[in-house]
């Protein structure tokens, strides 16, 4: 065990979170905690690293369990340093042992050091502190940082960059790729796909399907938990749920335990109905007035099946449409969108026609969010968007919280959405996101940035427009709502773009993908799941004719016309006496090589002695001699690599 909650209860003033709720974290668990907003996560996570303080029960953790934390609290961290500096920070046992090695070096090169006696021991620290530094990886770690900051969608160019230039998605990626460099043997990441691309977050799977250590996720992605996790822990009604297997594992058991649940709480309600008459009856008898205590007895006695209680609402977000447009929704014509010297779109065509509900894939920085403002008309481009016959659109983007009314409650602020919905129908609809009860009643303006996002979600599908735009609109909600959203969209007799990052939303609603590829917008008609499929093929297949393509060249037999024999032959003598030069050129640098190698070990050799430390020039003499050495040998190489490679391609050409 790593960690383990140990009948743990835990509160929030009178709001229990959990209670008597036991969960140990073992080695290999990839775990997706999940549960409805509001059900306490992210407090679990707390507890887990010592945040919080249980009210009874006990955290435990074993004392060399390394643990690493991902949540929003980070983003208050702020500084000048690049973020591969942030990064590296990573490594800080290795920067100590660096420190640590400079100074060894300093006191041996003072003059009185002679490396005998006592100053013999501070030689062979010297010696074990460089072996230790060699098995910790650190003459690697910059290029490892670059690898995993590349990985998570960081350009080369943006490495030396200041962390504070960089938005708090941005940053929020440079503390993941810290955490993971670091390594340690429990990461707990709070929603880490929030802040990612669709290749980040396939380029995060691959990496935490191979991690050594235990990964705890909470996320309401459910393609990501279904292809990352082998545990499932939900926090429902106070209580801690664990199911041994993926996402959809879990939604199948979860779905069988309610039932069976409910089967035995009906059974044993029949049971006590049934005893509860046999009580009555012989209640009134003298003769059995013994045989009805007995079964009052046991009736007290007998252990109560809970009945089940779903939390979730039954609601369902319902979508109407005014006015019919025409078949085709919009056209872009010569679109040509340029922020300096990057060019999004150049010349790009593209067509929306009724019916079609699209999702906008791709990296951040391709200009998805910045596609959808063209179509809508709140980004200025060359080139024309043409609107179809009868459009009446909606938009949905993080600017459109500005228009709302802070003055307003939300309900004042949903009944302007002209969805012609009363008053009950509304409060019912805002349960869907996450607003319940008297929450209705809130001003905007004493709102989160999350809460205001949701109304004008709202707001915007809630209306009767017949084509929707949406940037991100899965962002501040949780796992069901992701679902009544999802549901809703397929239902929609409408039509719809959106950009969105979740897999799982995008693979159930779009029937169209869009892709911004050089700068061009590419259209996959048909699914996600179908365009995922279609791409791996794609790859495949380009990388096979590639492969073929090199055998083909190598088999590719050498025709000598007759005609030509002796021009041919001329050029095999020619050819034949310069593979006889560059043989003699190899078989020489071979040589110099082996010396080199040799001179190496007698500088290694003078370096091993402690006597030559105590001269302090002859010290740096020789160090430098053994750096010029390594230096040689690195060239020599590299070129003894360019003349086996000459020799090979000549080979071939000569004919025998």
């Amino acid at each position: 065990m790593l960690i383990g909650l140990n009948n743990i209860t835990f509160e929030f003033g009178a709001r229990v979170i959990v209670q008597d709720a036991t969960w140990h974290i073992l080695p290999g668990d990839r775990v997706g905690l999940i549960g409805y907003n509001g059900t306490g996560k992210s407090t679990l996570l707390k507890l887990l690293v010592g945040e919080y303080q249980p009210s009874s029960g006990s955290v435990e953790k074993s004392r060399d369990t390394t643990i690493g934390y991902l949540h929003q609290d980070l983003l208050s961290f702020d500084t000048n340093d690049s973020i591969l500096e942030v990064a590296m920070g990573a490594f800080e046992q290795v920067k100590q042992l660096e420190k640590e090695i400079e100074a060894l070096g300093k006191k041996m090169e003072h003059p009185s050091f002679t490396g005998e006696g006592d100053e013999e021991a501070l030689l062979h620290e010297y010696s074990d502190k460089l072996h230790e530094l060699e098995i910790l990886g650190g003459y690697n770690i910059h290029h490892k940082t670059e690898e995993v900051l590349q990985g998570l969608g960081f350009p080369n160019a943006d490495l030396q960059r200041p962390y504070k230039e960089f938005s708090g998605g941005w940053r929020m990626r440079v503390l993941l790729a810290k955490m993971i460099l670091q390594q340690p043997d429990v990461l707990l990441l709070d929603e880490p796909t929030n802040h990612l691309d669709l290749p980040s977050i396939e380029w995060l799977e691959k990496y935490l399907l191979h991690y050594k250590g235990s990964v705890v996720i909470v996320s309401h992605d459910k393609y990501f938990l279904n292809r990352m996790v082998n545990k499932i822990v939900e926090v429902y009604q106070q209580e801690l749920h664990i199911y041994n297997g993926n996402y959809d594992y879990y939604a199948t058991e979860k779905e069988l335990r309610i039932e069976m649940q409910q089967r035995a709480y009906e059974n044993q309600q029949d049971y006590i109905r049934q005893n509860e008459r046999l009580v009555e009856r012989f209640r009134a008898k003298a003769s059995k007035a013994a045989m009805a205590q007995s079964i009052m007895k046991k009736l007290d006695k007998l252990e109560r099946v809970e009945q089940v209680e779903i939390e979730r609402p039954n609601l369902r977000i319902s979508f109407k449409v005014d006015k019919q447009p025409g078949k085709i929704i919009a056209t872009l014509k010569n679109a040509t969108k340029k922020f300096g010297a990057n060019t999004i779109v150049e010349n790009a065509e593209a067509e929306i026609n009724r019916g079609d509900k699209i999702a906008l894939i791709g990296a951040n920085g391709k200009g998805k969010s910045t596609l959808l403002r063209m179509i809508a008309g709140t980004e200025p481009f060359e080139g024309e968007r043409v609107w179809g016959h009868n459009v009446d659109e909606s938009f949905y983007a993080q600017h459109q919280l500005e228009a709302l009314n802070i003055n307003n409650t939300i309900l004042d602020e949903m009944k302007e959405c002209g969805s012609g919905k009363n008053e009950l129908e509304l409060r019912s609809l805002m349960g869907c996101f996450l607003f319940s009860g008297d929450d209705t009643d809130k001003k905007i303006k004493i709102l989160s940035g999350g809460e205001k996002a949701r109304v004008a979600l709202a707001k915007v599908i809630t209306g009767k427009g017949n084509f929707l735009m949406l940037d991100e609109p899965t962002n501040h909600l949780d796992m069901h709502s992701v679902e009544l959203l999802a549901e809703a969209l397929n239902k929609y007799e409408g039509t719809s773009i959106l950009v969105s990052h979740d897999r799982y939303f995008i693979s159930k609603t779009a029937n169209t993908i869009w892709e911004i590829v050089d700068r061009e917008i590419k259209v996959f008609k048909g699914g996600y799941e179908e365009w995922v499929d279609w791409k791996e093929r794609k790859e495949k297949s380009e990388k096979a004719a590639a492969q073929q393509q090199v055998k083909e060249e190598k088999e590719k037999p050498i025709v000598v016309a007759k005609p030509q024999l002796a021009i041919v032959t001329q050029q095999n003598k020619e050819q034949k006496k310069e593979l006889e030069k560059l043989q003699k050129q190899f078989n020489k640098l071979e040589e110099q090589i082996n010396q080199l190698n040799k001179n190496k070990a007698e500088i290694e050799l003078e370096l091993s002695k402690p006597a030559n430390y105590a001269d302090q020039n002859k010290f740096r003499q020789i160090e430098t001699d053994h750096k010029n050495i390594q230096q040689k040998i690195a060239v020599a190489e590299e070129q003894y690599e360019k003349l086996f490679e000459q020799i090979m391609n000549l080979e071939k050409q000569v004919v025998a």
